[in-house]
């Protein structure tokens, strides 16, 4: 499965543009842990990549540090923003700073604390908000979608209006995860071509309508890609868009509770 998966994804290690100044790379596959023993669940990695006015790039979700895609960055330009999406995105972000030590390590949410727990090495400098910093603003936007554990910064690129997301939508394709994944999957919707929001999220979600809307009504009707930073085995790289036009001439979300009122869009 794993050399199948990652043959779709190649090369990797390699900057592929998105739009202008914002692109991805694909990493290599890892596998989650619990108590120190290793799920047989790869999952694929990537992160994106934004280059900021200044020359400043500003990586969400890092992957493996590398030397050689590390050389082909400080050709972009200046490694300078280390950002962790959500708690269990952050465990390369030692490795790329301890590579550049001026780079700035910026903390989501339990971020700290998890990596204390789990022993991982990383140093944190600054903390994510809901409200962007001023290095980025003029650039990026964000805000926070909540989902219990698994709640997520996610962050607008305005010039490409691209919505970056880690987990927040899953979107995986069946025919690259075996049984009993597939199945879940299938279940609980989180398939190619349309995708959906992470299952475990999902109560989260409608427990807080409020902030549910709040989010989905800043970046919904704007966003025209969606670029995913590690959503699973098999997880289809092609962007989606978090509003989907339907037969019907509506939108559907792939929020909980739907797209707000007004935030009708075709594709």
């Amino acid at each position: 499965m794993a050399g199948a998966a990652s043959e779709v994804y190649e090369p990797l290690n390699q900057y592929k543009p998105v739009a202008r100044n914002i692109g991805i790379v694909d990493g290599p596959f890892e596998y989650l842990t619990t108590a120190g023993v290793r799920l047989p669940l790869p999952f694929t990695t990537r992160m994106t990549v934004v280059r900021l006015g200044n020359g400043d790039l500003f990586i969400h979700s890092p992957i493996a540090f590398e030397p050689a895609l590390a050389d082909r960055l400080q050709a972009m330009g200046t490694v300078r923003h280390l950002v962790s999406p959500n708690q269990f995105h952050y465990a390369h972000i030692g490795e790329w700073s301890r590579a550049f030590p001026g780079a700035i390590a910026w903390a989501s949410p339990r971020a700290r604390k998890r990596a204390r727990s789990r022993g991982i090495d990383v140093r944190f400098d600054r903390d994510i908000s809901v409200e962007p910093p001023e290095e980025w603003r003029a650039e990026i936007d964000q805000t926070a979608v909540p989902g219990g554990i698994f709640g997520e910064i996610v962050f607008f690129h305005k010039e490409s209006k691209t919505l970056i997301l880690a987990d927040t939508i899953i979107n995986l394709e069946l025919d690259k995860i075996r049984q009993p994944w597939r199945f879940a999957a299938k279940l609980t919707g989180m398939y190619y071509p349309r995708g959906q929001v992470f299952f475990g999220m999902r109560l989260p979600l409608l427990l807080q309508k409020r902030k549910t809307r709040a989010a989905v009504q800043k970046y919904c009707h704007g966003s025209q890609n969606a670029s995913f930073s590690a959503t699973g085995a098999g997880s289809n790289r092609t962007p989606v868009r978090l509003c989907n036009a339907r037969s019907d001439g509506r939108s559907s979300c792939g929020l909980s509770g739907g797209c707000p009122s007004g935030l009708n869009r075709g594709s």
